[in-house]
């Protein structure tokens, strides 16, 4: 029986996942996230000692809190020799070996999700193979997406992802634990990942990389990538330069006049309750981008870093959740929060929200279109006839698109995007209508005209999902 422990530490609202591998005594943590507090209580409560931390690969979806943690407990900072990085780490190459208490680690070169992407074989006492981090190289169901350098480099990866994947297969037992970092709802997955655990047998029976020649895995690799949301490009650079420490202390309330002031100079005010909250009653010219689902990911998305930054609720609990999600990709103090009654700030509007079973009745009306915000390949497996489609992250530049003196009625997979949307599109001046439901029930409305044309096979945030507990 093996002394060794792996403990999961999830962030469900980026798909990432972090671990902690001891001995009962002795610790090394992988590919860890900027809050690290979380860490450092399950270290303290399970009496562990921190020895080293490691990085997988520089991280493109968010920042890392590994080099804090490394120096807050005088532990080694291991990362890829390769990474030009501007702190002083452990250096680490193919098939270095690094020993943690009365285990081990070993370096194990694997491009395809960057270049210089490495995993790492977690061996116990005996010398023996019982798991391998794999970061963003071999997923459950799938591989890390090769195109986040840029196109450019993506056949050149996806190429390398594929040899990976066969490096790691034809070097470990069938019976090896694979602990990947990305793949729970990450956008760092090149297609849609599967379940929340494998082992390397599994991935022989399921994973394309693994199933399909060099060939056909580029092709429909790349075929199948879509668009990844648009902060990724601050944290590659700002990995390498190594994160700051946050601070989450609770943040000061602003006064009711600073939110209208802000609101007036057409800055980016921000309601962060449940979408149905909002919609009943908020502070008109806010758009709502709740916390209950990927926040961070859908804010980082759209939200210019270089504006000002205001949040509203009416939770003080709410406000300290965003502040640890928006951390974690790089937005260290909005400019301001106000926690209070939302209805005493100003102007309110209220939004219709409707049913897809409504549709068909509205659209006899040439004044009422369908808006369709999803991905592309959300949009290409199946799409209401006669609907328009602009992908969310695009909406704000394509909006003249969009037919003048009608109403705008929204949706996507689980109306989380489409609450989004309606409140830019509130903002622009249009009257939007939340379809505040999930896709699957278009499914159900017999008179809607479905039109199927492929499988969405991209990978799904959590709250994009049609059965979400958000949708």
């Amino acid at each position: 029986m093996s002394d060794l422990s792996i403990i999961n530490i999830d962030t469900a609202t980026l798909g990432d996942r972090s671990y902690i591998a001891h001995d009962g005594k002795t610790a090394l943590v992988v590919d860890p996230q900027r809050d690290i507090d979380r860490i450092q209580t399950i270290l303290e409560e399970s009496g562990l000692s921190l020895a080293a931390v490691v990085e997988t690969h520089m991280h493109n979806d968010y920042l890392s809190g590994g080099l804090t943690l490394a120096r807050e407990y005088g532990a080694s900072y291991i990362t890829s020799a390769e990474d030009p990085v501007e702190f002083e780490r452990t250096p680490a190459r193919d098939l270095d070996l690094f020993t943690v208490g009365t285990f081990a680690i070993q370096a194990l070169r694997t491009p395809g999700h960057t270049f210089t992407h490495l995993s790492y074989i977690l061996k116990n006492a005996s010398d023996q193979a019982e798991a391998i981090f794999t970061g963003g190289s071999l997923l459950h169901g799938s591989t890390g997406r090769p195109d986040l350098l840029g196109s450019e480099n993506a056949p050149k990866l996806a190429r390398a992802q594929h040899g990976s994947a066969h490096r790691i297969a034809e070097l470990l037992d069938g019976e090896i634990s694979i602990r990947p970092t990305h793949g729970f709802g990450s956008f760092c997955a090149a297609t849609a990942t599967s379940g929340d655990h494998s082992k390397l047998k599994d991935e022989k029976l399921s994973n394309p990389a693994l199933l399909l020649d060099v060939e056909e895995f580029i092709s429909t690799t790349l075929a199948g990538l879509d668009a990844f949301p648009a902060y990724y490009k601050y944290m590659g650079p700002g990995n390498l330069a190594g994160a700051p420490p946050i601070d989450l202390s609770e943040l000061a309330n602003i006064s009711r006049e600073a939110v209208r002031a802000a609101l007036h100079s057409q800055e980016w005010v921000i309601d962060i309750r449940h979408r149905d909250t909002w919609a009943k009653e908020h502070l008109k010219g806010t758009v709502n981008f709740g916390i209950e689902g990927s926040f961070a990911t859908y804010l980082g998305w759209l939200f210019p870093y270089e504006r000002p930054l205001y949040l509203l609720s009416d939770s003080a609990q709410d406000i300290s959740k965003a502040q640890r999600e928006l951390v974690r990709i790089g937005i260290d103090q909005p400019t301001g929060v106000f926690v209070g009654d939302i209805g005493s700030l100003g102007e309110s509007k209220e939004i219709k929200r409707v049913k897809f079973s409504d549709l068909p009745e509205a659209l006899k009306d040439e004044k009422k279109v369908i808006l369709d915000v999803r991905r592309n390949g959300e949009r290409s497996a199946s799409h209401i006839l006669g609907s328009i489609h602009i992908p969310l992250h695009q909406l704000e530049t394509r909006a003249v698109e969009l037919p003048q003196r009608s109403e705008i009625w929204v949706h996507c997979a689980g109306a989380y995007r489409a609450s989004i949307a309606v409140g830019i599109l509130d903002r622009l001046g249009f009257e939007a209508i939340l379809i505040n439901e999930s896709f699957e029930q278009a499914l159900e409305v017999a008179e809607l005209e479905i039109v199927f044309s492929g499988v969405d096979n991209s990978p799904v945030a959590p709250s994009d999902l049609k059965n979400s507990p958000h949708s």
